[in-house]
C-alpha cells in the first residue's frame, strides 16, 4: 500500500484494502484528472484509526462540497472552521437535546473517532462546489466492503438518510440505528428526537463495552 492514498492508514486494516486495494487506485484515479476534495492523504481517513478499536459506524453521503469544510471524515469539518454545515449544526442540536451536552467549540468530530466511533462517507471525494460528483466513481462498492468488515465484528450502524440505509443488512439487526438524514430537507422528518447518540451509548453499555464521550 504504497499509493499516496494509503498515508496514515493504519495496519490493521491491511487484510481489508488488500482486495480491494486496486479499486481504491482505480476510484482515485478516475477522479484525479480534475480538482477534488478532501486532499489525497485525507481520503481514507477514517482508516486512519484501528480496525480492531471500531465499535460504532456513522455513514455519511460523500464530502461537504465546501473545500473549506471537507476533513475526510463523514459530518466533521476542520477546526478552524467557525461557520458549521447545517448537517452538522443539526447533529450537534440533537446531541445537546439527547445528552443535555454543551456544544463543542468546533465542528471536528475526529474526537469521536479516537473513542471508536468510525465517521465514512459512502462516497468518499467529490468536487468543490458541487455535491455527489463523484458517486459513480466506483467508492460505493469500495466503502461498502470497508463499512461490511466493521458491521461482520459487531459494530453498531448508525444509518441517517436512505443512502445509509441501503447498508442495514451489512449489520446485526439489533444493532441499527436508523432515522432521516440530518439535512435542513429531512431533519425534521425523524433525524430531531430519534436520540442516536444515547442510544449507542446504551447498547454499548449492555455488552459491557465503554460508552462514547459524544
Amino acid at each position: 500500500m504504497t499509493h499516496p492514498i494509503f498515508q496514515g492508514v493504519d495496519p490493521s486494516w491491511q487484510p481489508i484494502l488488500d482486495p480491494v486495494e486496486d479499486q481504491i487506485i482505480q476510484a482515485f484515479e478516475s477522479i484525479s484528472s480534475s480538482d477534488f476534495i478532501p486532499n489525497v492523504d485525507r481520503i481514507l481517513a477514517p482508516l486512519h484509526y484501528s480496525l480492531d478499536d471500531v465499535q460504532v459506524v456513522i455513514v455519511g453521503q460523500d464530502p461537504y462540497p465546501n473545500p473549506d469544510y471537507a476533513d475526510g471524515f463523514a459530518f466533521s469539518v476542520r477546526k478552524e472552521v467557525e461557520s458549521f454545515p447545517a448537517s452538522l449544526t443539526n447533529i450537534l442540536k440533537e446531541l445537546e437535546s439527547d445528552l443535555g451536552t454543551s456544544l463543542p467549540d468546533n465542528g471536528n468530530l475526529e474526537r469521536w473517532s479516537s473513542q471508536g466511533v468510525m465517521l465514512i462517507n459512502r462516497t468518499l471525494t467529490t468536487i468543490g462546489g458541487q455535491s455527489h460528483a463523484h458517486q459513480r466513481s466506483g467508492w460505493l462498492e469500495i466503502t461498502e466492503v470497508l463499512i461490511g468488515a466493521v458491521a461482520s465484528r459487531g459494530s453498531i450502524g448508525i444509518l441517517w438518510g436512505g443512502n445509509a440505509h441501503q447498508l442495514s443488512d451489512l449489520f446485526d439487526p439489533t444493532l441499527v440505528i436508523k432515522s432521516a438524514h440530518p439535512s435542513p430537507l429531512s431533519a425534521y422528518r425523524g433525524f430531531f428526537g430519534s436520540r442516536p447518540f444515547s442510544r449507542a451509548n446504551l447498547l454499548l453499555e449492555e455488552r459491557g463495552l465503554t460508552p462514547i464521550q459524544w
